[in-house]
């Protein structure tokens, strides 16, 4: 397995990262995962050179007893000792500042640990930080590290790189954080600049999302199918995928979320032969022209300026838009109906009182395409 620098800490992280989110099931139950399976894969993981184990946030998962019994059995025998375990808190959770108290407690005993090597703050962006802020979070999170229940801090932020640095610079104890980021995310939440700047902090840098969460891999669209039938048959849309995250010197650790034993050895198998900064020229021009394709392919031309913000009924209305364009993008409805319930929105809030259309600087039908937007991510119940 290939290592990488992890930030300022004197540790090396796998290039690769186990992640648990698409862990195997029994009888497609989103709360019964193959448990039996799912160990044999983390153990075989471990055993070539994975230490990196993204749990996410088990507050928000159908799964989470499911994955506590399978964690306990994996991580027997020595297992423990040769993985770091990162876990996350999303912002949302956070009311009152004891919040942050009462699940981290729940997480250690869920994992039955003494402290979590990795504690990050979920879903920062420019809305959330000041509130967090106004809790005392992070005094909250120092004084964890200070009585050992917590090894590290760190954030997973999602948002323009300019609110990036407002985030960094508010402690030296942040040793990592994380983005979604894909060829698909070259530019934006916080793209290429936000990755470089995190590096040169200091900060480990881990990939979530390399994929889409598998909108690279499945079908894709006609205008997009085209452009990969150029492309080298050997590779797969998942390698060319990886390979073009992995292609990037900052990145310290790319987490897959990995389903089958086949995935987890193809992709510590492609985690062992690739280096950083080796695409060539043309390779980088194939993906550029995918991603111009998919972007074709948007049917609100929303930039995310965020002019229209903030809403008077706190709908957000750039992130629902850009939710919908994925939908439509990569023809896939029911990822983006869940990020949509797990990020909180409330589009039922929306009163039509035409704040955001006539804030908007490019004179977008704002209006009509929320009520669209509502349609298309609101199951009918």
């Amino acid at each position: 397995m290939k290592y990488r620098k992890f930030g300022r800490l004197d540790w090396e992280v796998s290039a690769l990262g186990f992640g648990v989110a698409r862990l195997p099931l029994i009888n497609n139950d989103p709360s019964n995962i193959d448990e039996v399976e799912s160990v044999k894969m983390l153990r075989y993981a471990i055993d070539h050179g994975v230490n990196y184990l993204d749990i996410g946030s088990p507050f928000v998962m159908k799964s989470n007893e499911s994955l506590s019994r399978l964690l306990r059995e994996a991580l027997q025998d020595g297992y423990r000792q040769k993985i770091k375990i990162a876990a996350s808190l999303p912002s949302v959770l956070v009311n009152p500042s004891y919040d942050f108290e009462r699940y981290l407690n729940e997480l250690r005993k869920w994992l039955q640990t003494d402290a979590v090597d990795f504690f990050l703050l979920g879903g920062l962006n420019r809305d959330t930080w000041p509130r967090l802020q106004g809790l005392d979070i992070l005094r909250r999170a120092e004084e964890a590290m200070a009585d050992r229940r917590i090894g590290k801090i760190g954030f997973f932020f999602h948002d323009q790189f300019q609110f990036l640095r407002d985030i960094v610079e508010a402690s030296d104890n942040w040793a990592l954080c994380e983005f979604q980021y894909s060829y698909m995310d070259v530019d934006h939440h916080p793209g290429v600049g936000g990755l470089r700047y995190a590096a040169e902090k200091g900060l480990g840098v881990v990939v979530s999302r390399p994929l889409l969460g598998g909108r690279l891999t499945g079908e894709p669209p006609e205008s997009v199918a085209g452009i990969w039938a150029g492309a080298r048959p050997e590779r797969t849309l998942a390698d060319w995928g990886l390979r073009w995250v992995w292609n990037h010197p900052d990145v310290s650790t790319v987490v897959c979320d990995m389903s089958t034993m086949e995935q987890v050895k193809a992709n510590i198998a492609l985690a062992d032969s690739i280096e950083p900064e080796r695409m060539t020229v043309s390779e980088e021009l194939l993906i550029s022209q995918v991603r111009d394709a998919y972007r074709n392919l948007r049917p609100i031309p929303c930039t995310a300026c965020r002019i229209c913000m903030p809403c008077p009924q706190d709908i957000d209305v750039p992130r629902i838009f850009e939710l919908y364009n994925d939908a439509i993008m990569y023809g896939d409805t029911e990822t983006a109906r869940s990020i949509y319930r797990l990020e909180r929105h409330h589009l039922d809030n929306c009163n039509e009182c035409g704040t955001c259309e006539n804030a908007c600087g490019r004179k977008l039908p704002l209006l009509d395409w929320l009520k669209k937007a509502r349609q298309l991510l609101i199951e009918d119940d």
